[in-house]
């Protein structure tokens, strides 16, 4: 079994533990009614996406997501929380230091003996879900988890959904879709953006992601027979009989969004299988990017 394939397989089990994490390290997450960010690259930057946009929505407070290499030097925030799985890359160090003294911050990472140790005021450490995968699977949902259950928003169902998501076979003939276009409603539209890039990194599919609202501004336009179209989450009305006219495929989520992305990470991994791609050796990607100085 590859890798990711053992991870992405592990979730069910890595979330009761994120739960459980969630209340061991409250003291290190945003407080209610504090101003916080969320930061990270890739994966992480989509992850935070999601809990920004559930945070806020959830009344704890105004909550921004940035990519590390976008924060915007004119803010001010009571928190920053800073996503990265191995504790090295360079954009997230690099705000983390310039940070210090001013703002608090808190690193999520699955590897504490590394220099984001000392970037940050407070550390969570999920080094149970830490993964020898390129792909990022297990962490990023692992952290989102523990992030939902500080706010009180994870549930035993959304592990339920999980296992289902695991053990029920995916949607048939989508190993040969041309193009997958993933759709998300607020805290979901990061989870659609790190849909589509599972895909990418791990299958080379020509994914796109965007606010399900937004689709029919332009981008259903690229939607006909051999393309899906995956909602995650509640779909806008009339949405799913819009794109079944055009030819497309419409799949969608039935389970927790969450766990919705775990099918998805299923997906990408037969998508690659089918196409003779090792996804546990993406093209031109690193398990960290560290960028000379």
């Amino acid at each position: 079994m590859r890798h990711v394939e053992e991870e992405l397989n592990s979730q069910p089990a890595c979330w009761i533990r994120g739960a459980e994490e969630a209340g061991r390290h409250a003291g290190a997450l945003p407080a209610p009614g504090e101003r916080a960010a969320i930061v990270g690259c890739g994966t992480s930057y989509f992850m935070a996406q999601a809990v920004a946009a559930l945070r806020e929505s959830a009344g704890h407070g105004e909550t921004d997501a940035f990519a590390a290499s976008e924060f915007p030097p004119g803010r001010s925030y009571d928190r920053v929380v800073a996503l990265t799985r191995s504790g090295t890359t360079t954009e997230v160090l690099e705000l983390l230091r310039w940070l210090s003294g001013g703002t608090r911050t808190t690193a999520i990472t699955a590897d504490p003996e590394t220099p984001v140790k000392s970037a940050a005021d407070d550390l969570v450490v999920l080094d149970f879900a830490d993964e020898r995968s390129v792909v990022q699977t297990r962490f990023a949902t692992t952290a989102l988890t523990v992030l939902r259950a500080h706010l009180g928003l994870h549930t035993a169902a959304v592990v339920a959904d999980a296992r289902t998501a695991l053990a029920t076979p995916l949607p048939e003939d989508l190993v040969d879709r041309a193009q997958f276009t993933f759709l998300g409603r607020g805290w979901t539209v990061g989870l659609a953006n790190e849909a589509g890039l599972k895909m990418r990194e791990a299958s080379l599919s020509w994914t796109e992601a965007y606010p399900a609202m937004e689709y029919r501004h332009g981008p259903i336009s690229v939607t006909t027979e051999g393309t899906a179209t995956w909602m995650l989450g509640e779909a806008p009305a009339g949405l799913a009989e819009q794109v079944r006219r055009t030819g497309g495929t419409w799949i969608a989520g039935t389970l927790d969004p969450l766990a919705e992305l775990v099918r998805v990470q299923r997906l990408a991994v037969a998508v690659a299988a089918h196409r003779g791609l090792d996804p546990d050796r993406p093209r031109h990607l690193t398990r960290s990017v560290i960028l000379a100085s």
